[in-house]
């Protein structure tokens, strides 16, 4: 519902309101069957482009150039090197020899000493190391089964061995006989002789040597075609220079071992 101020002029309203309806009924009504004129499109040109020119940067280049100074410090700092080979840990072989060089260098003794202690340094140094070779050496000695009493005795004349190599055949000897005689008078150096000997009768019984009493034991392991035989003998070959040639006296248990070991080169024929 419209409410309308008192004060307005009724009859003045309506006549405005008429009027305005019969203008527009004259105006919006439109004879039948008359087009309607379209104004026509018009269509503007494009304007011609205009062709871009780039300007030229003439503005003078400053060349920058590093630092070479500031790039070598800071390549001593730890936080920009950048390794990654991991090296490798020592073998025991090289620690071993680092750890001998060690022993050789200088002791380093305040300036305040005096020298009588700097000698004495000296003397206790290499005296412990010369010890601890030696601990070494007869250690290895002892677990070998040598006697040391005998290492650096020579024997007299009448304690020769009975037994001549000059007229020795591998052919005409009873080893079993000789090898039990020479156990139970604890001659081990010629039970150990005796068992190499027999050896070469095994190997020449099978046709792998030629035997003859003017060869060298090299010869003998030369002519030997199977590498693992090869291998065994020259092994018993090296022990048995080492007992007999070199003089060393051996005990039973180091008699023992080298026993089984030619008894198991014998099964290997």
């Amino acid at each position: 519902m419209i409410y309308l101020p008192r004060n307005i002029n009724m009859p003045r309203l309506f006549s405005i309101i008429a009027f305005l309806l019969a203008f527009n009924m004259a105006h919006g009504a439109q004879p039948a069957g008359k087009q309607v004129k379209l104004l026509p499109k018009i269509i503007k040109k494009a304007a011609p482009a205009v062709p871009l020119i780039m300007k030229k940067d003439t503005a003078a280049i400053a060349v920058r150039y590093f630092d070479t100074v500031k790039i070598q410090a800071l390549k001593k700092q730890p936080e920009f090197q950048y390794n990654d080979t991991v090296e490798s840990s020592p073998s025991l072989w090289r620690r071993f020899w680092n750890w001998l060089k060690s022993l050789f260098k200088p002791i380093k003794i305040g300036t305040n000493v005096s020298k009588f202690w700097v000698v004495f340094g000296y003397v206790l140094k290499y005296l412990l190391i010369i010890g601890g070779l030696a601990g070494v050496v007869f250690l290895s000695l002892k677990l070998a089964g040598i006697d040391m009493l005998n290492v650096f005795r020579r024997k007299p004349a009448s304690a020769n061995l009975e037994y001549s190599e000059l007229f020795e055949d591998i052919h005409e000897i009873n080893f079993d006989d000789e090898i039990e005689k020479a156990i139970a008078q604890h001659n081990y150096r010629l039970a150990v002789r005796l068992l190499y000997l027999r050896s070469l009768k095994h190997l020449s019984d099978a046709d792998l040597i030629k035997w003859q009493p003017e060869k060298t034991n090299n010869a003998y392991i030369d002519e030997l075609s199977n590498s693992e035989q090869k291998r065994f003998f020259k092994t018993l070959t090296l022990q048995f220079e080492y007992v007999w040639y070199g003089e060393f006296a051996i005990n039973a248990q180091a008699f023992n071992k080298i026993n089984t070991a030619f008894t198991d080169f014998k099964k290997s024929i």
